[in-house]
């Protein structure tokens, strides 16, 4: 959970415009509100300066194509975002591993052996279509597993979004700084494992090229993988039509355990990198532009 702090009045109306959100898109059927919320988005997402951020980082990404091709993909992304936060209230309906349902997971395998092995993995992912649904493919599959996630700023909110993702199965989450930070060793050390996002900027992290520009990237998931000898393995999703999705566990990151680790942290997390790099260009569409995931000085490199 999130470090309790005082609930202001200022607080209390943001709950409610939340509560109202949940409750409209909540009593919609999920292919409804998934189409209506993607709709509000289109028209909502432009109109922020995180449109700006998203059209900049797709120039440095992908310097060849044609602008209207990144307009193109931006459009796409609003209408994702859109999207994962009208499915986000009717996450308790969905089951990763129901017969005919509306995920399919490839690479369950890897899930069970790390199940069976009981010494746990490091699990990481980026902000792929709706990415809550790999955390959601990770616990439904029966792997104990701690996750972290950002707090909201609003304390109502956020013991809302850990209450929702527990209806889910993740409910063991470790919330990030210090105090997350050592719930996620003890889980290691119990044997069990532990989920990231490694696709945003960290700033006390390592530089690794990503799309060909160094970007800061968190080492956290490295260390922890080396650390308790552990496999690091990554998660992709793709977005299907009609509110369904393909997760994707993938073969595990190469670690070089005997390595020093002054060199072998920078190789990995460019591995990681590397990995993040594949996935969004097989489906552009389906990742976060609107992070500000390379520095002021990447931009001005790449003349965007």
């Amino acid at each position: 959970m999130a470090v309790s702090t005082k609930i202001t009045f200022g607080h209390r109306l943001e709950a409610l415009g939340w509560g109202a959100y949940l409750n409209l898109f909540g009593a919609m059927p999920i292919e409804t509100a998934s189409r209506r919320s993607a709709g509000l988005m289109k028209a909502i997402g432009p109109l922020t300066s995180a449109h700006s951020t998203a059209i900049r980082n797709l120039r440095l990404a992908f310097p060849n194509e044609t602008e209207a091709w990144r307009q193109d993909i931006r459009r796409a992304m609003w209408d994702g975002i859109g999207r994962a936060a009208g499915e986000f209230p009717h996450l308790h309906e969905i089951n990763a591993f129901e017969e005919g349902g509306r995920i399919d997971v490839t690479g369950v395998e890897r899930l069970d052996a790390v199940k069976t092995s009981g010494q746990g993995a490091v699990f990481i992912s980026g902000h792929f279509a709706n990415w809550e649904l790999m955390a959601a493919a990770i616990a439904q599959r029966g792997v104990p597993c701690r996750m972290t996630y950002r707090p909201a700023n609003n304390p109502i909110i956020d013991a809302d979004i850990v209450r929702i993702r527990g209806h889910y199965g993740a409910e063991l989450q470790a919330a990030k700084g210090k105090e997350g930070g050592m719930a996620l060793l003890r889980a290691l050390k119990a044997g069990q494992s532990v989920a990231l996002m490694n696709d945003q900027k960290y700033n006390e992290g390592v530089a690794a090229p990503l799309f060909g520009h160094d970007c800061m990237t968190a080492d956290g998931p490295t260390r922890l993988a080396l650390r308790f000898k552990v496999p690091l393995i990554p998660l992709s999703i793709r977005r299907l039509p009609n509110a369904r999705y393909h997760v994707t566990v993938h073969d595990p990151i190469p670690l070089d355990h005997d390595a020093p680790q002054d060199s072998e942290i920078p190789a990995a997390v460019g591995r990681i990198n590397a990995f993040m790099e594949a996935r969004i260009k097989e489906a552009p569409q389906d990742w976060f532009w609107v992070h500000r995931r390379w520095p002021k000085e990447a931009w001005e490199r790449a003349g965007v």
